[in-house]
């Protein structure tokens, strides 16, 4: 558990040896240099996605019973390859074009400015009041959510992670379960409605492209749509929960770095960067070796898993958290075919949050130095966030 909420010193060690590093907690060779995690994603052919999210837990007899209830299990974007990576990619990569972004900043803003309103003045804690509730609105509206469904589509998305990577009873797994297939149903009807009425949203980019020309789907169509729908759900506002938790946890630890964001609110979009750089909200994935290689000067054989650490990667150019740093290509949002599609909506909403922080609330203050990360390395941020001024 000490891994899962630190992995920082293992990453330093790592770095610090010959080669690469087996990890037993992990089952994988640890990836832990720029250079190599640059390597590893720019080849795909010989790094394969497929166990990519393999889960630290794995749900029992009766929470799986639930689970067959669902639409979901199909391969998703994140673990496929080649042609399928392809296909499956490219309703992403128009439904988060610059132009949709640029289209929902407003929303964005106006939404953060209604959230920091709701504590303006008093104590607050981060992480339920704000980290987690603008990325939920955000992902919602890009969905085209109704907003009555919408809490309980981010509720069945937080599920589902805590199902494969916490440790859960039987019963919070059951319960976890069922509002996984709740949320699957929810997708399922999105998806239907969308084939009969599309509209300018991500849902409807992804039954376009998942289900070209189509005047019904098959089930397994909707299990495709439903499934990647899924996957988006959950990376499209979980990990800009973790950096808004990430980036305001190291601005104000460091004082000086906060204060000189204030006075100099051009450095936001540095602060950004060096955010996601030094403190990864995905710190990494695994890949599967599909033919021998020679990797860091460890040879490695087919069905050999390396865990690629973006969050080791990031500190192997800079252990220390400074907004003044020179711009680097950090590896935090991955690289190559593989790159997050959805790391611009991510990076804007953390610029807007600064750019009103600073404006609004320049004396924003830890309430105290105790900050426990939550153990994970999907989604890093801290497990509460009091905040004071």
């Amino acid at each position: 558990m000490d891994l899962y909420r630190d992995p920082y010193p293992l990453y330093a060690e790592a770095r610090g040896r010959p080669g690469l590093t087996f990890v037993p907690e992990l089952d994988a060779w640890l990836v832990s240099r720029h250079d190599d995690v640059r390597e590893v994603l720019s080849r795909p052919d010989r790094f394969s996605s497929a166990g990519a999210l393999r889960p630290d837990y794995l749900p029992g007899p009766a929470a799986l019973s639930e689970m067959v209830k669902g639409l979901g299990g199909v391969q998703a974007v994140l673990t496929a390859d080649g042609e399928a990576h392809r296909r499956l990619r490219r309703p992403l990569t128009r439904g988060l074009s610059p132009s949709r972004v640029q289209a929902v900043l407003p929303y964005v803003r106006q939404r953060a400015a209604e959230l920091l309103d709701g504590f303006a003045g008093r104590g607050v804690e981060w992480m339920a009041e704000y980290a987690r509730p603008l990325p939920a609105s955000v992902i919602g509206r890009l969905f085209g959510f109704d907003p009555a469904d919408l809490p309980g589509a981010i509720l069945g998305g937080q599920r589902a992670e805590e199902l494969v990577f916490s440790r859960l009873s039987e019963q919070e797994q059951v319960s976890a379960a069922k509002q996984v297939v709740a949320l699957q149903l929810l997708l399922d009807a999105e998806v239907r409605d969308r084939l009969a009425s599309p509209r300018d949203d991500l849902v409807t980019e992804m039954v376009r492209g998942l289900a070209p020309e189509a005047t019904e789907l098959t089930l397994d169509q909707r299990k495709e749509i439903v499934s990647n729908l899924q996957n988006l759900l959950l990376a499209g506002h979980l990990t800009t929960t973790a950096l808004l938790g990430t980036c305001l946890l190291h601005l104000l630890r460091d004082r000086a770095q906060w204060e000189l964001l204030c006075a100099r609110p051009e450095l936001i979009p540095a602060a950004v960067e060096e955010a996601v750089r030094f403190d990864a909200p995905v710190q990494g994935f695994r890949r599967t070796v599909t033919t021998p290689v020679t990797l860091a000067g460890t040879a490695l054989e087919a069905g050999d898993m390396v865990f690629v650490a973006y969050g080791s990667a990031g500190r192997d150019t800079g252990s220390t958290f400074d907004i003044t740093r020179a711009s680097d290509r950090h590896l935090s949002f991955g690289h190559g075919v593989h790159g997050c599609p959805g790391s611009q909506v991510a990076r804007e909403q953390v610029r807007i949050t600064l750019e009103l922080l600073v404006e609004r609330m320049p004396g924003l203050r830890l309430a105290s130095d105790e900050v426990t990360m939550a153990p994970t390395l999907i989604h890093r941020a801290p497990e509460v966030l009091h905040l004071a001024w």
